[in-house]
């Protein structure tokens, strides 16, 4: 079974114990990037737009790169279709879309989760694939928590995740991640959290909200916020930007991707229009001295 001490001890092996030795304290920094991309209807403009920015935040030092929530094509979740059906993907790693980013991983020595529709068996799941940074499969994350509602019809799509909550030991840390709709239960974070993870990553679509005269964008990053700062844990969500029309639907995605510190601190933040990415440095090994600070 699971042991949360257990994974404390190897957490705070990786750092030597992170405190001082000979009066130095020991480093383990590791920079975490969030790319936000407005999304063709053409997958192969997106996989390059996509390759594209990885290529520039390696350039600036990018060790761990997120992109957003089925970045492979429209959010095509606004309408119930049938035919939508067809965009799953049986076996990832035999695409041209997974060889891709696994190429490009291995080349640039970075890690890149990879979010996609997936079709295993009868069943379909919003997934993930960690890519680690020589290019090998970490292994899948099926999204836990699936919505519905005017222009989020995802249970129409996806059956709730089998995999339950999972952590990746890449080359660089330890990282926990869930997808969109998950990050809203705080349950996620401290799973993932208890589990070892070291930084949290949240691969999302989300925008404006067409029965409701609200804009969530304040709250979605502020429940992101708390699960930063409740964990002593870094935050990095990705959000499109964009308006998509999806049949006779249409959806405009706020964008406002962000990084927050342990604290729950906002540390960089993309606007609601604009394409680009964001990267902060963290040292791992300092973020356990504020833990057993707080204890």
């Amino acid at each position: 079974g699971y042991s949360s001490a257990a994974s404390d001890v190897y957490k705070r092996q990786l750092c030597d114990d992170a405190n001082t030795r000979k009066g130095r304290i020991k480093m383990r920094n590791v920079k975490l990037c969030a790319i936000q991309m407005a999304i063709s209807p053409n997958s192969e403009e997106n996989i390059k737009k996509g390759v594209e920015y990885v290529r520039r935040a390696h350039q600036d030092g990018a060790n761990v790169i997120l992109l957003s929530e089925l970045f492979l094509t429209p959010y095509f979740c606004q309408k119930e279709n049938y035919d939508f059906f067809d965009l799953a993907i049986e076996n990832i790693k035999e695409t041209e879309f997974y060889k891709t980013f696994s190429n490009l991983a291995r080349e640039l020595e970075v890690v890149i989760p990879l979010s996609f529709f997936e079709k295993s068996g009868v069943a379909y799941y919003n997934s993930i694939i960690v890519i680690d940074a020589d290019g090998s499969d970490l292994g899948v994350y099926r999204k836990t928590h699936i919505p519905t509602g005017e222009c989020y019809e995802e249970k129409f799509y996806f059956t709730p995740g089998d995999t339950g909550f999972k952590v990746f030991n890449t080359k660089y840390l330890r990282l926990g991640i869930g997808i969109c709709w998950d990050q809203w239960f705080p349950e996620t974070a401290r799973c993932l959290t208890l589990m070892g993870a070291e930084a949290l990553f949240f691969p999302t679509a989300i925008g404006s909200e067409p029965v409701l005269p609200i804009d969530s964008k304040c709250h979605w990053q502020n429940t992101m916020c708390g699960h930063a700062a409740a964990n002593i844990i870094p935050v990095v969500a990705a959000n499109r930007v964009g308006k998509e029309n999806i049949m006779n639907s249409s959806m405009t995605f706020y964008g406002s991707s962000f990084i927050a510190n342990e604290e729950g601190t906002k540390v960089c933040e993309l606007n609601r229009e604009e394409e680009g990415y964001i990267i902060y440095e963290f040292d791992i090994c300092l973020l356990y001295t504020s833990d057993a600070a707080d204890e």
